[in-house]
């Protein structure tokens, strides 16, 4: 029983270091934010002087609510477009059989291996000549297929009955109706999952809009953030201060959809 209760005691220690590891650097940005020029490189963790000054300069230097605005607009459409195309394709692969299937199928997945570094610069080209510069599409659209949404759908498809689909095409329904009035209601938390996690990666996404747009009002926050970090002068209070406001968003809806959000990292960390 001791053994047992000594068990317990240390998991609940582990548990609450990890706890703490994980949250630091979280209270670090915040207490950082409030510290001033003197004291950002000191190791207090309270600030002895707090001060706003860093946010009103973060909010002068740059739109920090249009930016704001702009990545919501692109980690919404992006999401929508990743999840349209992977459920589609998804059931395509599963529920048709085609010639060239299986070639389809490999290619799709060997794409997984090419980072998006080696077709930045054709996409680059291409969005220059149909001129969707400093437009969220110029961001959107070369992200509007996900592997990894596609492959993650297709396990899902996989394991749905096959007779509930035979039922249904027997009862005279078409591909689309069985798509979304048979299967969609079935995997919805699978597809919520899926949503969630496609919805961080696009809002984290930088690379790609640091080419795409120029003017800090097209930009998304991420671009934003970088401003303040140059080879000149680095004003790690601003940026803290920026960066504090930029997570806002994302604990938000981590609040709100926590659950999900847990059950998406333990369901596709495992796949």
């Amino acid at each position: 029983m001791k053994r047992i209760k000594s068990i317990t005691v240390l998991q609940h220690f582990l548990l609450i270091m990890m706890s703490i590891i994980a949250i630091f650097p979280l209270y670090w940005m915040i207490i950082s934010s409030f510290k001033n020029e003197s004291e950002i490189f000191t190791s207090s963790f309270i600030p002895q002087a707090p001060t706003w000054q860093n946010y009103l300069y973060a909010f002068a230097e740059m739109p920090i609510i249009q930016m704001l605005f702009n990545s919501f607009v692109v980690a919404t459409l992006m999401t929508i477009l990743q999840l349209a195309t992977s459920l589609l394709a998804g059931y395509a692969l599963v529920r048709w059989n085609f010639k060239g299937k299986l070639l389809i199928f490999t290619l799709l997945s060997l794409t997984w291996l090419i980072p998006f570094q080696a077709v930045m610069i054709p996409n680059y080209v291409l969005i220059n000549q149909i001129g969707l510069n400093e437009n969220p599409l110029g961001i959107v659209l070369p992200f509007a297929a996900s592997t990894f949404a596609i492959l993650s759908i297709y396990q899902s498809f996989k394991s749905f009955p096959t007779a509930l689909i035979d039922a249904a095409r027997l009862d005279g329904e078409s591909d689309l109706g069985i798509l979304f009035r048979i299967i969609l209601p079935n995997i919805r938390s699978t597809v919520v999952s899926l949503g969630i996690i496609l919805f961080i990666n696009a809002w984290n996404e930088y690379l790609w809009p640091m080419l795409v747009t120029k003017e800090m009002e097209n930009a998304p926050i991420q671009i934003g953030l970088k401003s303040f970090v140059n080879s000149d002068v680095n004003m790690w209070g601003s940026l803290m201060a920026a960066t504090t406001i930029s997570c806002i968003p994302i604990l938000l809806i981590y609040l709100f959809l926590q659950k999900h959000i847990v059950d998406s990292f333990v369901r596709f960390g495992i796949k």
